[in-house]
């Protein structure tokens, strides 16, 4: 509850500012009690876009209940009483405002800038033809050291279903998958269902490779790279083959 009893010789107040077109927007602002309302309007435009001469300041108490309009622009702040946890709640009276429509909060309303794959080879100083160019002056730097067969042969014997020992056997659980993970590294890899929440991370890795359709499973991890699966309390890890024991 806000206080009733605003202590003698304290200039300023704490208010907490809404928008009527940002619904998400919310900030606590402290105001002098001496500032005119246009001079509180030039404060919170700052904060949410809103031109001064397009806003209109309604008072709440901190029972959301309504007090009256902030109407005269040369009034002080203090005339109308605010009290600190009350509330500043700003109508946006411009219909072409950048507050409207929405497109300050959810951003996939904005339109994306996008350029085809043609375009943006033509073009030069982009990071693909520096990259580009530096391999060519040294190709061994940007050759992968391990091949994508790399230890393929210790998973010859663990399929997807095999219980299997994590760290000398700290670790026990279930394979969920083995095979290539290219976001993860050359080589082959294990994706392991932990009995116990050890792992790190949820499952939820974005896929690189659609192999495998997209699915939510409880309890199910699979590597990153060949599709998106969701393993519930931390229990999933994507593992080097030579770290699990059958």
């Amino acid at each position: 509850m806000a206080s009733r009893l605003q202590i003698e010789g304290d200039a300023s107040v704490l208010l907490r500012v809404a928008h009527s077109n940002l619904k998400s927007f919310a900030t606590d602002i402290r105001f002098s009690l001496q500032m005119s309302v246009e001079a509180v309007k030039d404060k919170v435009w700052k904060k949410c876009g809103t031109s001064v001469n397009s806003m209109r300041l309604e008072l709440y108490d901190d029972c959301k209940n309504k007090l009256r309009d902030l109407s005269d622009d040369s009034r002080p702040l203090g005339f109308y009483s605010p009290l600190d946890g009350f509330r500043i709640h700003i109508i946006d009276l411009d219909p072409s405002s950048v507050t409207s429509e929405g497109w300050l909060e959810d951003t996939s309303l904005v339109e994306k800038y996008s350029i085809s794959e043609d375009e943006y080879n033509k073009r030069s100083g982009t990071f693909r033809k520096f990259k580009k160019q530096m391999a060519s002056q040294n190709p061994s730097a940007f050759r992968n050291k391990m091949s994508d067969d790399y230890m393929e042969d210790l998973c010859t014997n663990i399929k997807v279903g095999d219980r299997c020992e994590v760290d000398s056997g700290e670790k026990r659980g279930v394979v969920k998958y083995v095979g290539r993970a290219e976001a993860l590294g050359p080589g082959f890899w294990i994706g392991v269902q932990y009995d116990e929440p050890l792992g790190k991370h949820d499952g939820m890795l974005v896929a690189i490779l659609n192999e495998i359709p997209l699915k939510r499973m409880r309890y199910d991890v699979i590597a990153k790279g060949s599709g998106e699966r969701r393993c519930s309390w931390y229990l999933g890890k994507a593992i080097i083959p030579e770290e699990v024991e059958k």
